[in-house]
């Protein structure tokens, strides 16, 4: 991957010349690069243990970042046994998740699956805005609120719109919230509930964009948005402006939930799936 910032040079080439120095350079860029602290530890341990036994210390390495993804495979977002699949978008404010909703809506009409948009931030109408044109630019149905509306009732709406034109697939966005904001935060669960209410199974996605760039500060957002709604997946936008790619593995091990999307640039097709063996083939990648 592109993002996936080279820590190959700071492993010794051999087995021999792993020492202190060499592995506390090691921890200190996994830390950098935002693995997290636990984590961080482990890989060096590993390491270690790998020269000890004489073993490859880089395939150690690889070996301890891969077992982090162990059975996350690179299973596809979720699809309803009986249209449309509602995938619900959360996350604070300007994190990327307007984008990353135009985005996935044009990958998922790209996939010849018919699209629609629902905006259910009722009170900023320069995000509704933005979130129309996006719908236009994939080809989407778009559905929208009244000002000043209940952000719930344009969810139900929406997905009653989708029935009634056999949408295969309904991206719910919400209102950008700082996550410390507790009322924000209960309406973005009755959101949630009306959704459930409405639909047996749905949302089938519930996709909590991260800014990659503000690193160990989204193991905090993931935590308070998974207080109020069951985060599925992971977004990580940004991942092109930053070398901090380790936060994939910190979300991982200390959340358990897994980063299913990654945005890598402004165009509407920059949006890929995360693949964890890609990931780490880039993170080891020589300079």
């Amino acid at each position: 991957m592109k993002w996936a910032r080279s820590l190959r040079r700071v492993l010794p080439r051999t087995f021999r010349k792993v020492g202190p120095e060499s592995l506390e350079e090691l921890e200190e860029r996994l830390i950098m690069a935002d693995f997290g602290v636990d984590a961080s530890q482990r890989f060096v341990e590993a390491v270690e243990r790998a020269a000890g036994r004489r073993e490859d210390p880089a395939g150690a390495l690889a070996a301890a970042i891969r077992a982090v993804f162990d059975g996350d495979g690179n299973a596809p977002l979720a699809v309803a046994a009986a249209p449309p699949t509602v995938y619900l978008f959360v996350g604070v404010n300007g994190t990327g998740k307007t984008t990353t909703i135009g985005k996935l809506a044009h990958r998922l009409a790209g996939e010849g699956r018919s699209v629609m948009v629902a905006a259910t931030d009722t009170y900023r109408a320069g995000a509704t805005e933005q979130l129309a044109r996006w719908a236009d630019r994939a080809g989407a149905d778009f559905v929208r609120g009244q000002p000043g509306g209940d952000p719930a009732a344009v969810a139900f709406d929406a997905l009653e719109a989708a029935r009634a034109r056999a949408a295969d697939a309904l991206l719910v966005d919400t209102a950008g919230r700082l996550h410390t904001h507790k009322g924000l935060m209960q309406q973005l669960a009755k959101v949630d509930r009306v959704i459930r209410g409405r639909q047996e199974g749905a949302p089938h996605e519930t996709l909590l964009v991260l800014d990659a760039t503000v690193g160990q500060n989204g193991l905090v957002q993931a935590r308070e948005f998974s207080r109020y709604v069951t985060v599925t997946g992971i977004v990580l936008a940004k991942m092109d402006s930053t070398a901090r790619g380790g936060i994939v593995v910190a979300l991982r091990q200390e959340l358990g939930i897994p980063v299913r999307l990654v945005g890598v640039g402004e165009r509407p097709q920059d949006l890929e799936p995360f693949d964890a063996h890609e990931f780490v083939q880039g993170v080891l990648a020589a300079s």
